[in-house]
């Protein structure tokens, strides 16, 4: 398939469109040279001539009658996507597909939500809440909210989050009936309610720190979830002891359905991320909810 010369029929259009060449330069904002040298252009790529050029107007030939017909119709159409495409860009409406997990949702965008949708009535959030990793290109999300060590290298990513706490807990009726572990080891002899990785298919890990130093434990499990709110729920039912970000418990906590445990051998993991592709850089939905997190954790700071 041949390539249609774009900008010569542009330049031929504006010419008719303004009545002259002169007239065409200003409106395109080139001299006129330029444009003499652009419709010269395009006739000998068209082969044929499409303008008789007098000392007071232009003439169109037949074929530049043919030209002008066919093409203003298809110019003014590509025009009017260009100016919508832009639009969709620079818009604070419509709807903003986020893809997270209910840990990412708690920790970062929760706090803020109700702040986001009185400041932008115009955008609608479509979430998806999902343990596994997802490829957002492939899904149709505009962006994810993941750990920091979970993103691809493509990514463009903003912290959004300090460093999160992951700790172990317990409803009381369970440590009322079982004991409380002093030490990390005793988890072996304990009840414990485990979260399979979706996307690995293999339990999460469950990491303490001792000395300064990260060790692993790999307790029997007696539960196995493939969603952390499962883990959080069977707990605060008192069927064990689970692992997990305090974030993604804190009304439990409050409420007193669960309690922290082996506080002094908590862990930290790396930040969450608000994270986009390249193309998606210049969506200002994206831009407004990265920076009304960002201010939110900026004021948290402050206090």
């Amino acid at each position: 398939m041949e390539r249609a010369p774009i900008q010569g029929i542009e330049v031929f259009l504006t010419i008719v469109q303004e009545g002259s060449l002169r007239a065409a330069a200003r409106a395109l904002g080139v001299g006129p040279p330029a444009v003499s040298l652009q419709l010269k252009a395009l006739e000998e790529k068209l082969a044929v001539g499409l303008i008789i050029r007098t000392t007071r107007s232009i003439e169109l030939t037949e074929a530049g009658r043919t030209l002008f017909e066919a093409a203003a119709p298809a110019y003014r159409d590509m025009a009017y996507a260009v100016k919508k495409t832009k639009e969709l860009g620079n818009s604070t409406t419509g709807t903003l597909r986020l893809s997270l997990s209910r840990g990412a949702y708690m920790t970062a965008l929760a706090p803020v939500m109700e702040r986001f949708l009185e400041e932008n009535p115009g955008i609608k959030l479509d979430l998806s809440w999902n343990e596994e990793l997802v490829d957002i290109n492939r899904a149709g999300f505009h962006a994810g909210i993941r750990l920091g060590e979970a993103l691809a290298p493509d990514m463009i990513a903003v912290r959004i989050t300090p460093p999160l706490e992951v700790v172990f807990f317990a409803a009381p009726s369970y440590l009322e009936r079982h004991g409380c572990p002093s030490h990390p080891r005793d988890l072996l002899e304990h009840q414990c309610i485990r979260y399979k990785l979706p996307t690995a298919n293999k339990l999460a890990e469950w990491q303490f720190v001792e000395e300064g130093q990260e060790k692993v434990i790999d307790p029997p499990a007696r539960i196995i979830f493939d969603q952390v709110a499962g883990v959080i729920q069977a707990a605060s039912e008192g069927h064990g002891i689970g692992f997990s970000l305090r974030a993604t418990m804190e009304d439990h906590l409050e409420a007193g359905r669960l309690q922290t445990i082996l506080d002094p051998f908590s862990r930290k993991l790396p930040p969450f991320y608000l994270y986009y592709p390249e193309q998606n850089k210049r969506l200002e939905c994206v831009r407004l909810l990265a920076d009304c997190i960002v201010s939110y954790r900026g004021e948290i700071t402050k206090k």
